[in-house]
């Protein structure tokens, strides 16, 4: 495995795009922000309109993450190429970002965050029909993620049928007493050393070197989350539980739970119905126990009635990291079906 950058036999550009939506977010994140847009192999020798993936990144990924190298392993900026120069029916790829300075997203509109949401689907999916050879049309345009990604390509389908036919959720959040409650536990001991306030703990955090304390990546993703889910009209993030007993605050809890997918479904059964296809995939060991959560995710599909044949169901020997191997299986079996 060459420790270098490998030649791509499609084409991958790097843009900026000026978001409107995002000017004036209430974390004063970037509202100009870097899009990567991937073309297969003829796409530059004819006029060939194609398919679309959108891919999301998990919480704390940004968008250069993409094109990390690892040891022995190709960044999946190469693997997707692979897929397409192996023969598999061409899409455009596109590398969406969505970081904050929280970390991310979840890809949701919300006071703590920004328009995030709605900068997906209603600014880049329009500048890239625009700017490329897509086929505009939902049964032609798919999303996938891993993570939080995950979580994003789940809900938005849902939320956005009109754009979105297809998805790939690789350890996706979901079933939330199971892969988000574990840390609450763990939040509320750590917030001891902060007298149980975590805005503290967000001061001395952006005081010193990221991560050089134990508490540093369990806290974040509670403030993190909270300003996606459960944050105040004005911006200000609310944990779901006490910061000192550990006690459920139930609006607040209700909020986070409003946004999980499994629970999400049957509100959404005739989008999810509409869907022509779904790849679930976690691993057996996975530490948030997304294996679950990509189990109830596959039921509550079924009993939206979404036909066995459009979805992939499959469990990995595996946690949750370490698993960018099974994106480009999802990408060359979205490829395969998305209409044309």
């Amino acid at each position: 495995m060459l420790p270098w950058d490998g030649e791509l036999a499609g084409r991958l550009d790097r843009h900026t795009v000026t978001s409107t939506l995002l000017r004036g977010n209430p974390l004063g994140d970037p509202h100009e922000r870097p899009l990567w847009v991937y073309v297969p192999p003829g796409y530059d020798d004819g006029d060939e309109r194609y398919p679309a993936v959108y891919v999301i990144q998990g919480y704390t990924g940004h968008l250069t993450m993409w094109a990390n190298r690892t040891p022995f392993r190709q960044p999946f900026v190469e693997t997707a190429d692979a897929v397409f120069a192996a023969g598999a029916p061409g899409c455009v790829v596109v590398y969406v970002d969505a970081w904050t300075a929280y970390g991310g997203s979840q890809f949701v509109d919300s006071p703590g965050t920004g328009r995030y949401h709605s900068y997906l689907c209603d600014e880049i999916v329009p500048w890239v029909d625009e700017h490329y050879r897509t086929l505009p049309d939902r049964a032609s345009r798919a999303i996938a993620g891993k993570s939080s990604g995950g979580f994003g390509a789940m809900i938005t389908p849902m939320l956005r049928p009109d754009l979105f036919g297809a998805l790939a959720t690789h350890a996706g959040d979901a079933a939330y007493e199971l892969c988000y409650i574990p840390d609450f536990g763990k939040a509320v001991r750590a917030l001891r050393r902060y007298d149980q306030d975590i805005r503290a703990w967000w001061a001395d955090f952006r005081s010193r070197p990221a991560f050089t304390e134990p508490e540093d990546a369990t806290l974040l993703m509670m403030l993190g989350i909270s300003a996606c889910f459960s944050a105040r009209d004005d911006g200000t993030p609310e944990l779901p539980f006490d910061p000192l007993t550990g006690a459920l605050r139930p609006e607040q809890w209700q909020r986070w739970l409003d946004w999980d997918p499994v629970r999400m479904v049957a509100g959404h059964a005739e989008a999810v119905r509409s869907l022509r296809a779904v790849w679930i995939d976690a691993g057996t060991s996975d530490e948030y126990f997304l294996d679950i959560g990509a189990e109830a995710f596959r039921a509550e599909v079924d009993r939206a009635g979404l036909p066995d044949d459009r979805v992939h169901f499959e469990l990995f020997d595996a946690g949750h990291g370490g698993i960018d191997y099974r994106y480009p299986l999802s990408l060359a079996w979205l490829a395969q079906r998305l209409a044309r």
